[in-house]
């Protein structure tokens, strides 16, 4: 049987492309765009770094970047004591069982480090000028104008968008063109978990970090009767490191894992399921040229809505924050489609019956239109102007905090059921054009078309990691401006019109910051569908990878692929279970993290005073809120590592129902939080920017809420992502290891594993739930 060890990637320089230019010299020009799209979000860098800052305001920003760094650097030890363990699973099984060359398994070893490195990195940068960025989009709403306020966060995440993407593809087309073809599918195997076990790991770290803070710093104003953002607060500054750690870091490094993994699988199929060498290696210089051709279709629609964007709101007064967000996705996604048919035309114009290349273009536009398609569902029941929010709005004025739950419960659940059927009728629409004569070059081509879908998804990456980035800008940028006093500082009116030229207007740039911040809430609810969306899709095509695998080719055993087989209908009840327990250990982590950082503000805070909180005071709540993310993360993933083990090694078509459920019931638990949480968290932007509403029965109904949807939205959806891809992958390599064992080996491993990974599950309840003697 073909395993992922075996896979061979084709002689590129077989196929003719254009220009007398053969498939491997035209991806080699390929990465001259990744370059170009590098350089353009260092250029964004560059200029956002230049812009004018109160120096008050840069102070604040750069407290959160140090604080941040502190953080990001405890995750990167993290980091590679997991990767030895990771490490040695994969030196185990290329070098001592399949005998691999200590070269090759050094390499493979390499990209897997590569892998891990690319999440970290990005995620840095990300955080990095995301940290640059909120300082000057405070200081630019002081002009009075919104314009700036949206410009300076959309140009920072296109920034990370732009860089993300080019430096994902750099590195797959360096594996692909330049490592030997004998090799070269494992180490993309290799350089898939890498990455894909940074972003689990950034993902559910930051996502526990970032809702222990902001629960915690939330609490104080319905305990206190305080200000969104009060200075005094020490639990602000952790509120902002968190908004990074949690709402920068983790996407960024998601969505560098995300683009690499469905990249991947996408791969895989192609070497598994076409059968001749020649298209094969047509396919793949298709797809990776798709992906390159992405780059300046997002820099030129970013630029094109720029134009537009400044040309009517540079002079206005009053502004809809979420216009400006939409039709940059909008006129993307139209130019990615133009963009996809065109290189399909000219790439792949004699493939099969001289018809597939519109047929394979249509697919992968499903998918681009997904991108666009998606945020505006989720925008019903998330945006400001949702009817479902403005309804927990009402039922919050009538029925507290109670009615308030129980709306956002509603407004969630309806939301999965929308966003299921877009998503299954978009893949419905790639497998109807699967049916018309795919089957001539490849099996099941219906599941390459969902891996498309996927790709598509991401097609149009860069915009979509930088709406989702807009949202830690903008919230930040709100919460620097309260932490700087800006508007307490002596003579500041005259300092500022005598350093920077103009009379700062306090009013409208709190109005034009909290705005903002309900834009950033949507933006980033609307990002999040998307990259789960690709995770539930991509799956469907690595999970094919395994099937291929265990039916040698859909050639035998696939009567075990039925509920008809009692081991597989056991796997896809133990899946639906494993991502429940998921949702209750993570949001049981935020909820222990949050009882002792509210204890210690509650002892420690100082409203007798003006000014701010002491930096020792943030940096023990930083530090509780580390400890507890720390803590949960390492239950969480040692369970599902040792889990994926276990099940893998159990039966291996137990394994499959698992891993179909993981991914199933993942994208509609993720689906039902995130939304939920995004209805939550705008319900409560409505009644801050009312500001007579602060303080009062309905503001505190309304935060209570939020800090209901804040772990569901921004720990467990989102992290839901990471999980159901890096089971997958891990899960493609478990079973391979389990099948070249002797039976008698896996069921006492399958026994071992689980019970390691039970210990871990068990403890992630007791060790994580609050005590009932009054010991904290």
């Amino acid at each position: 049987m073909t395993q992922e060890a075996d896979l061979k990637v084709p002689d590129l320089s077989t196929v003719p492309v254009i220009f007398n230019l053969n498939g491997h010299a035209f991806l080699m020009l390929g990465m001259i765009v990744c370059i170009f799209g590098a350089f353009f979000g260092m250029f964004q860098y560059g200029r956002l770094k230049k812009l004018p800052v109160h120096k008050s305001m840069e102070e604040i920003s750069q407290l959160i970047y140090t604080t941040c760094k502190a953080y990001l650097i405890t995750q990167g030890k993290f980091l590679l004591l997991l990767e030895v363990l990771i490490g040695a699973v994969i030196a185990g099984y290329f070098g001592w069982l399949r005998h691999f060359d200590a070269v090759k398994v050094i390499l493979i070893l390499a990209c897997s480090f590569l892998g891990i490195a690319g999440s970290y990195g990005v995620a840095w940068f990300g955080m990095r000028i995301n940290t640059l960025a909120n300082s000057r989009c405070a200081f630019a709403s002081l002009r009075g104008k919104p314009f700036p306020v949206f410009s300076i966060p959309s140009q920072a995440g296109m920034s990370i968008g732009m860089l993300l993407i080019s430096i994902e593809l750099f590195v797959m087309l360096g594996i692909i063109l330049f490592i030997d073809r004998d090799y070269a599918g494992p180490c993309f195997i290799g350089f898939a978990i890498g990455e894909s076990l940074g972003a689990l790991v950034l993902r559910v770290a930051g996502g526990i970090f970032t809702k222990i803070a902001d629960i915690s710093a939330d609490l104080m104003k319905i305990v206190f009767k305080i200000k969104e953002d009060d200075a005094r607060n020490p639990g602000v500054i952790a509120d902002c490191v968190g908004d990074n750690a949690g709402d920068s870091v983790g996407p960024t490094a998601d969505g560098f894992e995300t683009y690499g993994v469905t990249s991947v699988a996408l791969i895989s199929f192609i070497l598994l399921a076409v059968k001749d060498p020649l298209i094969q290696a047509q396919l793949l210089v298709w797809v990776f040229s798709i992906g390159l051709m992405m780059i300046p279709a997002s820099g030129i629609s970013y630029e094109v809505n720029r134009f537009f964007a400044k040309r009517r709101y540079r002079d206005a007064l009053r502004m809809d924050f979420e216009g400006p967000l939409t039709s940059l996705v909008w006129i993307t996604s139209i130019v990615s489609v133009i963009i996809v048919f065109g290189a399909s035309y000219v790439l792949i114009p004699g493939l099969g019956d001289g018809s597939f290349w519109w047929k394979l273009a249509s697919i992968i536009s499903c998918g681009i239109l997904a991108g666009a398609v998606i945020p505006e569902g989720v925008k019903k029941f998330t945006s400001m102007n949702s009817d479902f929010v403005k309804n927990i709005l009402e039922c919050s004025k009538k029925g507290g905090a109670s009615l308030n739950i129980l709306s956002g419960l509603v407004a969630g659940n309806y939301s999965a059921y929308w966003m299921g059927l877009i998503i299954a009728a978009l893949m419905a629409l790639g497998f109807l054009v699967s049916l018309l004569g795919l089957n001539a070059i490849m099996i099941a081509p219906a599941v390459f078309a969902f891996g498309l879908v996927a790709f598509g998804f991401l097609g149009m990456a860069p915009v979509t990691i930088a709406v989702d980035s807009y949202g830690p800008v903008s919230d930040n940028a709100q919460s620097i401006y309260e932490l700087s006093l800006i508007e307490s500082l002596p003579n500041i009116k005259n300092e500022i019109k005598a350093d920077y030229g103009f009379t700062p207007d306090f009013e409208m740039a709190k109005h034009h910051l909290e705005a903002n911040d309900g834009a950033g809430n949507t933006f980033k609810a609307t990002a999040k569908p998307v990259l789960i969306g690709t995770a539930v899709v991509g799956a469907t095509t690595m999970i094919f990878s395994i099937i291929m695998i265990l039916t040698h080719g859909l050639t035998v055993h696939l009567e075990n692929l039925s509920v008809l087989y009692p081991p597989f209908l056991l796997g896809l009840l133990c899946g639906g279970g494993m991502i429940y327990w998921f949702c209750g250990a993570s949001i049981q982590a935020v909820t222990k993290g949050a009882y002792h950082t509210v204890h210690y503000i509650k002892e420690n805070i100082k409203l007798d005073r003006a000014g701010r909180s002491s930096i020792e005071d943030s940096a023990k709540v930083v530090e509780i809120c580390t400890l507890f993310a720390q803590k949960g993360l390492v239950n969480i993933f040692v369970t599902v590592l040792f889990m994926t083990l276990s099940f893998a090694c159990l039966e291996p078509y137990f394994f499959i129902g698992y891993l179909i459920a993981i991914a199933l019931f993942g994208f509609f638990q993720a689906m039902f939080m995130a939304n939920a949480g995004g209805a939550w968290d705008n319900a409560k932007k409505i009644v801050e920017l009312a500001s007579h509403d602060k303080g009062t029965a309905l503001h505190e109904a309304v935060v209570t809420g939020d800090t209901v949807g804040d772990p569901f939205k921004d720990t467990s959806a989102v992290a839901i992502n990471p999980i159901i891809k890096f089971t997958t992958l891990f899960g493609l390599l478990s079973i391979e290891i389990a099948i070249t064992l002797s039976r008698a080996a896996d069921i006492v491993l399958a026994v071992v594993f689980f019970a390691i990974a039970l210990f871990f599950l068990i403890r992630s309840f007791y060790e994580m739930r609050i005590s009932t003697n009054g010991d904290r």
